[in-house]
């Protein structure tokens, strides 16, 4: 199946300009500027954190709502606007390529483009896949859908939707949509409860849970809930609300997510086959209008447990496990961003506990959407603004 973006028919090459005169090159500058603020790299602080002095690097800004962040081979970034764009940027962010042949999203509310993340054998075959809310007749848009495509030059070939949310429904709420790829190479979705909690509980829907299937869309093999009349195959846990953020765990192979709780409650989970995570039977938090959520209860026998909460919320989003060598004190920590305290959350284990936390960056550069690890063990963020910034953390000393 084929979907092409409307507004991104055609690519466009952005380039810092090489005027022969001084005033052109001042004009050309400045209308570049102006029109996608497309810059050279500015260092624009350094603070000390618990174990390190970490320098604040912007790559570029212009960015408008961007949402995910990968790593081309070659050292360029791919980056996703909530919008429906796809951009690929060089890695000093001079040169900006948009990616033509996205498909159609439906970017309403918190509907759009999410994630991209890159085919294991990207090298070999430059397939990618990109999650995102579908407008579809009728008036409804999927839970969350996944295509794969090819990445030829600036465009995206052999366009394929690999998985659709079922059953459809009317919204803008709550999409979910981080996808990370197990150590069998199987890939997996986060998706959320589309702001109507029931589904969370319904295998016969795949709101409010984590997907898991092969790349050409079928289900996996030992499925949880295969044989389960009337449940849906791709389900591989559920009872989940929003979970925006989902990493693999280098010491263990395991997913981690973390989820938004509703007023407080916000959760990081380990996910382990066929668990039920209990929303919206349980939570660390309560309805918006202050009233308890179900009976009041955080939890109850057959519901797993998150093995952290933030109360009050954080609104986290975007997650990693470091595992790099630029920043040797962070080492299989989890850096987690967080959209309505506008700062990075660093989590140190012991094991599967949390036993601390240290926060950084309050408030400095807005609402942080992702959080990557670079090849080079730098850290990568993006932040959800209107002139949304990719910035990079990098050792000071």
């Amino acid at each position: 199946m084929q979907l092409a973006n409307s507004h991104a028919t055609s690519s466009r090459r952005l380039t810092r300009p090489r005027p022969n005169s001084i005033w052109g090159a001042a004009t050309a500058f400045a209308l570049l500027l102006f029109a996608y603020c497309a810059c050279a790299e500015t260092v624009l602080d350094t603070i000390e954190t618990d174990e390190h002095k970490v320098r604040v690097v912007e790559v570029t800004t212009g960015l408008h709502r961007p949402w995910s962040l990968a790593f081309l081979p070659d050292g360029d970034f791919l980056v996703t606007e909530r919008s429906g764009r796809l951009w690929q940027i060089s890695s000093d962010g001079e040169r900006w390529t948009e990616i033509s042949n996205v498909p159609n999203v439906y970017a309403v509310r918190q509907g759009g483009l999410f994630d991209v993340v890159l085919d294991p054998s990207f090298r070999e075959n430059n397939r990618l896949y990109l999650s995102y809310a579908a407008p579809i007749p009728g008036g409804h848009i999927a839970n969350t859908n996944i295509v794969s495509a090819t990445l030829v030059e600036d465009r995206l070939e052999d366009v394929t939707v690999i998985f659709q949310g079922s059953p459809p429904q009317s919204g803008g709420a709550h999409f979910g949509g981080r996808m990370v790829f197990m150590p069998d190479g199987t890939l997996t979705l986060t998706t959320g409860d589309r702001g109507r909690k029931r589904p969370s509980q319904q295998l016969n829907h795949h709101g409010g849970s984590v997907i898991r299937i092969n790349t050409d869309g079928t289900p996996i093999p030992d499925a949880p809930f295969a044989e389960r009349r009337g449940a849906l195959p791709e389900i591989f846990t559920y009872g989940h609300r929003n979970p925006q953020g989902a990493a693999l765990n280098p010491a263990t192979g395991e997913l981690w997510t973390h989820e938004h709780g509703p007023r407080g409650g916000d959760e990081v989970n380990i996910i382990r086959r066929g668990q039920n995570y209990g929303w919206p039977l349980v939570s660390h938090g309560q309805n918006y209008s202050g009233t308890p959520v179900n009976r009041g209860e955080s939890a109850v026998p057959g519901i797993t447990e998150p093995v952290h909460t933030w109360v009050p919320s954080i609104a986290p989003s975007g997650m990693a496990f470091y595992n790099g060598e630029a920043f040797p004190g962070w080492k299989g920590n989890i850096l987690v961003g967080a959209l309505k305290f506008q700062l990075v959350a660093r989590l140190t284990l012991d094991g599967d506990n949390v036993i601390g936390e240290e926060r950084f960056l309050n408030n400095k550069y807005g609402r942080i959407r992702d959080v990557r690890v670079g090849p080079n063990g730098l850290v990568y963020l993006l932040t959800d603004e209107r002139k949304g910034q990719l910035l990079r953390l990098e050792p000071a000393d």
